[in-house]
């Protein structure tokens, strides 16, 4: 099912856009508070004409117009992400019942190497430090 591992493959790439786009956001928001302490410091130091400047043109500003970070963070799960994940997940569905990273569990039974620990094609329960299950 060559398609459907190219469609989970583009998913993925939506995946870590998606983590990209979150730190963006995480990374705007530590920047806009950064520059409000410097305005502080600034207005501390006796340059106040100048924090004033800076707090009224740069901090709290849209990184886009009419959004701030989370905004766009939004609106690429609401109208992007959300319907690429949900076709993805019905094509897995309609095709193979669901399930995820065939490509990778195809590659793990040929790689693994069969009755070796740590190479066990599912998970196994751990004992704790009293060797109880």
């Amino acid at each position: 099912m060559a398609a459907l591992g190219k469609l989970s493959e583009a998913f993925e790439v939506v995946e870590e856009a998606r983590g990209l786009l979150y730190a963006f956001h995480r990374r705007c928001g530590t920047a806009d508070l950064t520059l409000g302490e410097a305005v502080d410091q600034l207005r501390e130091a006796g340059h106040g004409d100048l924090a004033d400047r800076i707090e009224r043109e740069l901090v709290g500003r849209n990184v886009l117009e009419g959004r701030w970070s989370f905004q766009i963070v939004e609106e690429y799960d609401d109208t992007y992400y959300s319907a690429f994940r949900d076709l993805e997940h019905s094509a897995r569905q309609e095709l193979v019942s669901g399930r995820r990273h065939l490509f990778e569990a195809e590659m793990k039974e040929d790689r693994r190497t069969h009755g070796r620990r740590h190479h066990e094609a599912t998970a196994v329960p751990t004992t704790d430090n009293e060797g109880t299950r």
